[in-house]
């Protein structure tokens, strides 16, 4: 199994930037597809996008295609969620997890087997 951690969140004004990242231990990175997730306080975890374990290819969920940029370095045993231009609506917890099986475009929380314990990003106005 591998083990997650997230860190880089914090407290950004709307319109900034902020990158997260995830770095993983245990079993090779290289292995897993790797996903991000958010979860806003009372509401449900949300798919923000995916990255295969190449990283040739990514996929994003529409509320955030053209604004965030998901990566990673395997030989780092890193991921990576570039944020840009920020709302207060992107305010959640921030969550990487990891994945096996085959590449697909849409992916459930449920998919993803291991999960870091998350990073609070706030935006403020």
């Amino acid at each position: 199994q591998v083990q997650l951690e997230e860190s880089g969140g914090g407290l950004v004004q709307a319109g900034g930037s902020l990158r997260l990242s995830c770095a993983a231990s245990g079993r090779p990175f290289s292995s897993y597809i790797m996903g991000w997730f958010r979860q806003p306080p009372g509401k449900a975890r949300e798919f923000l996008g995916a990255i295969k374990w190449s990283g040739d290819s990514t996929v994003y969920a529409d509320s955030v295609k053209g604004r965030f940029t998901i990566s990673r370095d395997n030989g780092l045993g890193t991921l990576y969620l570039q944020m840009r231009s920020l709302k207060r609506e992107d305010t959640a917890g921030y969550y990487c997890a990891a994945a096996g099986g085959r590449w697909k475009e849409k992916w459930d929380p449920a998919e993803f087997a291991y999960w870091g314990q998350g990073t609070q990003v706030t935006v403020s106005s």
